[in-house]
């Protein structure tokens, strides 16, 4: 049975999501975060659980921006069912989960033929940072801060475009709030070469005991080089510090998979962003 998540349910879903972690993790990360009532943050999420006899067998979100997240590798026909009832008449911006989900999603939503700017199933990472591979070279990072606004808009706008995040007429006001919660976050970083920025790395998501990596930027003259790993590394050798054990990303092509295996990601699965062109308000269920 689908039911609205309750308070004191949290124990028991963090307990679900924390054993598939490496495809849990916005949904981990904004209910450690936020709770599962905050109807403001764009992040803020609207929880529903699959309950059964013996616990929590599945979770579904819907986050205030608009994205179904999915958590549910044993749902049933009766289970997708209950997901379509409880979202009837909401708005849809996307769906994000491990990628046979997110196919599935589609169908029973009624999306499999929407529009999207992004829908590409990509491959999954993860990395034990025990075994973290820090690359030699030169440069050190630090957070961005409001003399960077101008830069960050920048680099967060090509890199919307260039992996298709936004679409077109939403790509300067999506950058502008990229910018503003890398700068108010403290969750993305720079890494400044002989005073100059020459990369940009970021984290999207953030649980306790897991990060998951995001926001990774290079700009296109400055490619080749190794910067983007060794920005990755060095950010990941920081919050290892910090008692961390473990990352997961979704990588967007074959260099970022290279870059990445370089300092010890090992592929675990496929993930799926995918995007609607414009938000879409699903009809109601029969």
């Amino acid at each position: 049975m689908l039911r609205a998540a309750r308070a004191g349910d949290e124990p028991a879903i963090e307990a679900f999501l924390a054993a598939q972690a490496e495809t849990s993790m916005f949904l981990r990360a904004n209910l450690e975060h936020l709770g599962l009532f905050d109807r403001v943050s764009p992040t803020g999420t609207a929880f529903h659980v699959l309950e059964t006899a013996n616990g929590i067998s599945g979770v579904f979100g819907l986050s205030n921006a608009g994205f179904v997240l999915c958590q549910a590798p044993h749902a049933t026909d009766d289970d997708w069912s209950g997901l379509v009832r409880a979202l009837a008449g909401r708005a849809v911006s996307g769906i994000a989960g491990e990628a046979a989900q997110v196919e599935r999603a589609k169908d029973v939503l009624g999306l499999r033929r929407a529009a999207y700017s992004l829908d590409d199933p990509e491959p999954l990472y993860r990395l034990d940072l025990a075994t973290l591979t820090v690359p030699e070279g030169p440069g050190k990072l630090r957070k961005p801060d409001t003399t960077d606004r101008d830069l960050l808009f920048r680099w967060t706008r090509a890199y919307s475009a260039e992996l298709h995040m936004s679409s077109a007429r939403m790509l300067d006001e999506e950058a502008h709030g990229r910018t503003d919660r890398a700068i108010a976050s403290g969750d993305a970083r720079l890494l400044i070469i002989d005073g100059t920025p020459v990369a940009m790395t970021a984290l999207n998501a953030r649980a306790a005991d897991m990060v998951q990596i995001g926001g990774v930027f290079t700009p296109p003259d400055l490619r080749g080089r190794g910067h983007a790993r060794r920005a990755v590394a060095l950010h990941l050798h920081e919050v290892r510090q910090g008692g961390v054990r473990t990352a997961i990303l979704f990588a967007s092509g074959p260099a970022a998979c290279r870059a990445y295996e370089a300092i010890g990601f090992e592929r675990i699965g496929r993930y799926t962003l995918a995007i609607l062109t414009s938000p879409v308000t699903l009809g109601r269920a029969p």
